[in-house]
């Protein structure tokens, strides 16, 4: 019995031995994330600055050398600090512009609009046109509308009337005037009743008539 334990203890001690340098060969193992990167940093990358200048797209250009870079559309200069771009004051685009391009430097207009609007349509340049009876327009070359408003005199009548298509009132009774609520014509003397006559003013229309008592006077003092 004292003989198979001495020989269990002998295996113990010889077993490891033979089995430690294959558990600890460290080509069988994937090597940590730690390790896969730690490669990585020996790589060296190339340094322009002061050389050159790098676009977007990763393109070298020379000192001195114009270029234009992704994100603009303005020239740059390449110089020992970097790029330097021009940043120019670009005009203004006309209000009335209808087509825009960007593919310089600055915004251009490429088209105008050669009509005017007004009250939702469109008239031609140098168009004269009559929206209403007392409105007479053109379309000006700078695209607005210019307007001319009919100043009508005064009617030489107490009932003027609008006919279509005319813009100014029209006596088409000729002139009169009122005698009380009597409408009576100018330029003669009327019998407004068994007492009263009447004429209108003259050129003053829209006054009442003067009207005056004459035979009605008689037949009541007999």
């Amino acid at each position: 019995m004292a003989l198979h334990i001495h020989e269990a203890w002998i295996l113990l001690f010889v077993l490891p031995g033979l089995v430690a340098p294959a558990a600890i060969n460290h080509e069988d193992y994937a090597a940590d994330e730690g390790d896969q990167t730690s490669s990585n940093d020996n790589l060296i990358f190339d340094d322009y600055r002061g050389k050159g200048c790098v676009d977007d797209s990763g393109f070298v250009y020379k000192l001195g050398e114009r270029f234009f870079p992704g994100h603009s559309n303005c020239p740059c200069v390449c110089t020992e600090d970097g790029p330097v771009c021009d940043q120019p004051e670009c005009p203004k685009i006309h209000p009335k512009c209808t087509k825009v391009e960007h593919n310089g430097c600055c915004p251009e207009c490429k088209e105008v609009k050669n009509f005017c609007e007004y009250h939702g349509k469109n008239y031609k340049i140098l168009e004269e046109f009559k929206p209403s009876p007392c409105e007479w327009c053109r379309c000006e070359p700078s695209n607005e509308v210019h307007c001319v408003v009919a100043d009508c005199a005064v009617p030489e009548c107490v009932n003027p009337v609008y006919e279509p298509e005319q813009c100014c009132p029209v006596c088409k009774n000729g002139p009169n005037c009122f005698a009380g609520t009597t409408i009576i014509p100018a330029g003669i003397e009327v019998k407004v009743d068994d007492c009263n006559i009447c004429h209108c003013h003259n050129g003053d229309w829209w006054k009442p008539a003067q009207c005056s008592k004459r035979e009605c006077q008689g037949k009541q003092a007999l």
